[in-house]
């Protein structure tokens, strides 16, 4: 039996800049606000209507330094993570409940559009050891994947394309 699947894609813009901090051990954490949106076209009225929904995402490790190094308000980026919910103690002493993508070792965090400050590539690895991806997100169309402006893109070696028969054997 299969004992399930979290996994939380998310494609967005960014609401502030994101908020770094470190935790005791050292490692940093990022908190970002990302705004995702829906239009529809009301049956009644035949008005256009727009609905934009607000998530907390956390990034860990390795990408809460790439968020603090080349994501601001406004980006558009990428997210795959997992669901999460947390309680902790209000500062009026209640117990309160937070749920939340939550970005790290197997995550996904891609920079969508391009930023002049970024210091480094954007992030385009799934783990937060650097690893290459081991599967790409597919990318809605009109989405964007390519790095910052004025840096060249790598390209991939030419490898012939075996050609198949497309009958069907049965």
């Amino acid at each position: 039996m299969s004992r399930g699947i979290n996994t939380v894609t998310l494609i967005g813009h960014l609401g502030a800049d994101p908020e770094i901090r470190t935790l005791p051990s050292g490692d940093p954490v990022a908190k970002l606000s990302l705004a995702t949106g829906e239009t529809w076209k009301d049956k009644t009225s035949g008005e256009s209507r727009e609905r934009t929904e607000w998530h907390r995402v956390v990034l860990l490790g390795r990408f809460a330094e790439i968020a603090g190094q080349s994501l601001h308000s406004g980006a558009q980026v990428y997210v795959e993570g997992t669901l999460r919910t947390r309680r902790y103690q209000a500062q009026d002493g209640g117990e309160r409940f937070v749920t939340e993508v939550v970005v790290e070792h197997n995550g996904t965090l891609l920079m969508l559009n391009g930023h002049p400050k970024a210091t480094v590539e954007p992030a385009r690895t799934t783990s937060a050891s650097g690893a290459p991806p081991t599967k790409p997100p597919s990318t809605p169309s009109g989405a964007a994947t390519t790095p910052a402006r004025g840096r060249p893109q790598p390209t991939a070696p030419a490898v012939p394309v075996p050609e198949f028969d497309d009958s069907i054997p049965f």
